[in-house]
């Protein structure tokens, strides 16, 4: 695969986020709708001017509601995408590929959550006549019934082919914490974690303890996207979309690849292949990386996929602070959803623009090229950002 595709035809020109915590008083609705508007007046836009609307297939917000209740135009475009943590980036790509064809000019990608509470989560319905998902037949009976349980048996199998630690999993939470412990907006801003408070925390799904677990969170966060011609004309520096791309293996099995002939080669892979076909940036030139990371093994299992490393070094890729800001590539600087928020990966995206315009609370020096990542281990998408 080779070509440009949408190639700096697209900007990402406003961002915005809510406040992040447990139990926020502000309904889903009510936080989208905060944050969309926040979002345009980043931008300086009117929500008149707003003509497409993106957000997941699991959100409970919808596009009749949010359009009256903001003020939008007449709707053009509008489009849902599925996998939850898979679909950050993507809902800025399909903006950026609407945009570049002529179907709307102002778009808005969202996502609003409340996930602290435990009711919020789907695998506590299960047995207690929730549905099983097609596949889930194969596993749930069996005890993998929460995410981390699935991520915990792939987990396990990467640390036996590669000799991976919990040490080089302690690496990322450690990471990640050091940069949400300096976010005034991370859930754990002046919350240290120490390598000794990690490795005596519960275990959750072994090899997976607590600190491998992403924050359970409230929150909600929107982008802006125009062409990159209206860009020149709005309030704040451009964000260019420089390449998009989703990847799903063949014989994909959700979170665990059991059909698969090797279960470690996962979404990011395909991603990753099809994002570096279109950019002019290669691995060796991503100055930083926001990649999803609701379990720690998944940033391993991602710096692997889009080729910031060979295969099996990721754990080593990780040591003397490699994955920290002044290491080899500075990872998820805002917390990421380990130690900033878990709203789906959406915060990865708006730090990642951050990073670009300059404005991130953990800045890296002279940024030109962002990636974002969705998540490992399900249908997943990936985006460069670029000044």
């Amino acid at each position: 695969m080779s070509g440009q595709g949408l190639q700096d035809q697209a900007v990402i020109a406003g961002i915005a986020q809510s406040r992040f915590g447990r139990g926020l008083e502000e309904t889903e609705y009510e936080l989208a709708c905060d944050v969309i508007l926040a979002a345009l007046a980043d931008a300086g836009i009117d929500p008149s001017e707003v003509d497409g609307l993106v957000s997941y297939s699991i959100e409970s917000s919808d596009e009749t509601a949010i359009g009256k209740a903001v003020g939008t135009g007449e709707l053009t475009f509008f489009a849902r995408l599925p996998f939850g943590g898979g679909s950050a980036p993507a809902s800025v790509g399909l903006l950026a590929m609407a945009v570049a064809a002529g179907q709307c000019s102002v778009g808005v990608a969202f996502r609003s959550r409340k996930r602290a509470s435990r009711q919020a989560r789907t695998w506590t319905r299960h047995g207690r006549g929730g549905e099983v998902a097609v596949g889930e037949e194969f596993s749930r009976a069996y005890g993998l019934v929460r995410p981390t349980d699935e991520v915990a048996m792939l987990a396990r199998r990467y640390m036996h082919e590669y000799g991976a630690t919990r040490d080089h999993l302690a690496n990322v939470a450690l990471a990640c914490n050091r940069h949400g412990s300096a976010n005034p907006a991370a859930m754990s801003y002046q919350r240290p974690l120490t390598r000794e408070m990690y490795m005596a925390s519960r275990w959750v799904s072994e090899p997976l303890c607590l600190y491998d677990n992403c924050l359970e969170s409230d929150g909600a966060l929107a982008t802006v996207v125009v062409s990159a011609e209206r860009s020149r004309s709005l309030r704040q520096t451009p964000v260019y979309i420089h390449s998009f791309a989703q990847g799903l293996p063949r014989q994909q099995h959700s979170m665990v690849n059991y059909f698969n002939d090797d279960p470690l080669y996962g979404p990011s892979w395909t991603c990753g292949r099809s994002l570096f076909a279109r950019s002019e940036f290669q691995p060796q030139d991503i100055d930083v990386a926001q990649i999803y990371d609701a379990f720690s093994p998944l940033v391993l299992l991602s710096l692997e996929g889009y080729g910031f490393c060979k295969r099996g070094e990721a754990g080593p890729f990780t040591e003397d602070g490699g994955i920290e800001i002044g290491g080899r590539l500075p990872v998820n600087t805002s917390g990421g959803s380990l130690s900033e928020a878990y709203i789906h990966g959406f915060n990865l995206l708006v730090e990642g623009v951050r990073q670009v315009r300059g404005s991130s609370p953990n800045q890296v020096a002279d940024v030109e090229s962002s990636m974002v990542s969705g998540a490992e281990a399900v249908g997943t998408s990936a985006l460069i950002l670029r000044k």
